[in-house]
């Protein structure tokens, strides 16, 4: 259970003994990007699509966590949160790094990979980085032994063959004009001038990379780090995080479906689903063939979708943020709405996670850190003050607490980047500030302020479209919760001598270039 104020600095609800485990575990921690919670097909079975048969599966042999949130509903501030176990208002990141970042997660900051890359684990990382891409900011720098993937999200840069995105961008410009003096017309939105990169380890061995082939490229590495760790004889950490379901969306269309693909359809998003299925579905397949009872797999995603793609955006199930939409303004991703954080999540873990069991305990994110150590036998760094908690009774043994309090932060729509004015205790979740998210219409819900806040009963009201009544005593109680909860956090986190600051100062020669002689950058070493 997680308490604010001094208490905050406990992660571990109860230890489980890590002498009971013949051996350490291994640890596939699978990060889905602009998820929506309803993209399951075993979250919402009377939909009957079908998309997700292998994580369908995975929940039935292991436990689907219903009320499980991102801990920010953006990128880089959900990805630092995970890696680090703080809000962003401890470790610095409250919003996203750029292509031409200087920096990144700020050095102070300890992840979980670098604790366990001590402890004697193989630590790799596969997919979107998006926490500083320039020297000590990069993934082999923070824990990782091995990385192949790209530095920041799959639309900050252009490819040969350009995705289906909203709008729709050009592909790379094709001549020798050095990608500094590189002019083009182009929506605002797209990128141009570089060529998305794709790194392994610290060095570019691709620009721009092919989307269309980078499923596979995936899929071989991380199958690859599965099968060579155990040939070690080496527990291991592997991260893959996907660029699935982030546009652009590249998937294999059948070929009827690709004569006569409408661009206002869904058969592209679907195919996109289909396909990360099929790379979640061989990542355990490889898992289970070489090390079964001994690997905890752990799939979510880093936020909902991304709402305005409108067709290529996911499905947020029943958390659809009505109060919202209704009065116009996206209520999915940047945003504090369900629909914005509450994204799918299962584990898996033969013998050690009863199978085909559902728990509606409040969790985050900010939660695999110490579980994971937990389960290593490590303890986090006690110089520092953290927000997960362990979750290991929870995914082990049945127990349905988790956090008393949580906390969404501002990730990009209403007001300043990474400030808590959104929070929940139990079934009730309020909003100190709502609005300024772009729907899929175009329409921006204009930001407001909430004195009193208000409150939903999101247990009984998911598509959080009645707010309390503010003269009822439940709205009042509930008020007063987070009120109190909100203070003791903020004043916590005031008073941490371990908060970081993260530079986000950005400087053109900082964006990852390849040969700076060529247009986009353009090499290719992989020959």
């Amino acid at each position: 259970m997680l308490l604010c104020g001094v208490l905050l600095r406990t992660v571990s609800q109860r230890r489980d003994d890590p002498d009971k485990l013949s051996q350490k575990p291994n640890f596939i921690i699978i990060l889905a990007d602009d998820i929506g919670w309803g993209d399951l097909g075993v979250n919402q079975p009377e939909e009957k699509a079908n998309n997700t048969p292998y994580l369908d599966l995975m929940a039935q042999q292991g436990i689907r966590l219903t009320d499980f949130h991102s801990p920010a509903s953006t990128c880089s501030p959900s990805r630092a949160a995970i890696l680090t176990g703080r809000y962003g208002l401890r470790n610095g990141v409250t919003h996203n790094f750029a292509v031409d970042s200087v920096a990144g997660l700020p050095l102070s900051e300890v992840t979980f990979p670098q604790l366990l890359q001590k402890a004697g684990y193989h630590t790799a990382m596969v997919g979107k980085w998006h926490l500083g891409h320039n020297g000590a900011y990069g993934p082999t720098f923070r824990g990782f032994d091995y990385y192949l993937g790209i530095p920041y999200s799959n639309d900050m840069g252009c490819t040969d063959k350009s995705g289906y995105d909203i709008p729709s961008c050009l592909p790379c410009h094709s001549s020798h004009t050095p990608f500094s003096r590189l002019k083009r017309s182009v929506d605002e939105s797209c990128y141009s001038k570089v060529g998305l990169p794709l790194l392994g380890n610290s060095s570019i061995v691709e620009q721009p990379l092919d989307l269309w082939t980078l499923t596979e490229q995936y899929k071989s590495t991380a199958l690859r780090i599965i099968r060579n760790a155990r040939e070690r004889g080496q527990p291991y950490l592997l991260y893959i995080a996907l660029a699935h379901m982030h546009v652009p969306l590249a998937p294999p269309l059948p070929l009827d479906a690709s004569a006569t693909h409408h661009q206002d359809d869904r058969r592209v998003y679907d195919a996109s689903l289909q396909e990360m299925d099929d790379l979640v579905g061989a990542v355990k397949s490889t898992s289970d063939d070489t090390d079964k009872g001994n690997t905890l797999i752990w799939f979510t995603g880093d936020n909902g979708p991304w709402e305005q793609k409108c067709q290529y955006a996911g499905s947020v199930g029943p958390f659809k943020g009505k109060w919202q939409t209704d009065r116009g303004g996206g209520s999915a991703k940047r945003t504090t709405w369900e629909g914005g954080h509450r994204v799918p999540t299962v584990a898996y873990w033969p013998g050690r996670i009863p199978a085909n069991t559902t728990s509606s305990a409040l969790l985050s994110g900010m939660d695999i850190f110490p579980t994971l150590l937990n389960l290593a036998g490590l303890r986090p760094p006690s110089d520092r003050r953290y927000d997960g908690i362990d979750v290991t009774n929870v995914l082990l043994h049945g127990h349905q607490t988790g956090h008393e309090v949580l906390f969404h932060p501002n990730s990009g729509a209403a007001g300043e980047f990474g400030d808590l004015q959104t929070g929940r205790t139990g079934k009730h979740k309020a909003f100190y500030l709502t609005g300024a998210a772009e729907a899929c219409c175009g329409a921006t819900g204009r930001q407001q302020l909430h004195d009193p806040p208000l409150i939903f009963d999101v247990e009984h009201d998911e598509a959080e479209e009645m707010p309390l009544d503010v003269g009822t005593p439940e709205y009042q109680a509930a008020a007063e919760r987070v009120a109190r909860r909100r203070e003791e956090l903020l004043w916590d986190i005031a008073t941490d001598p371990s908060v970081s600051t993260a530079d986000y100062t950005t400087d053109q020669s900082a964006a990852p270039c390849c040969d700076p002689q060529q247009a986009v950058c353009r090499c290719d070493t992989w020959g």
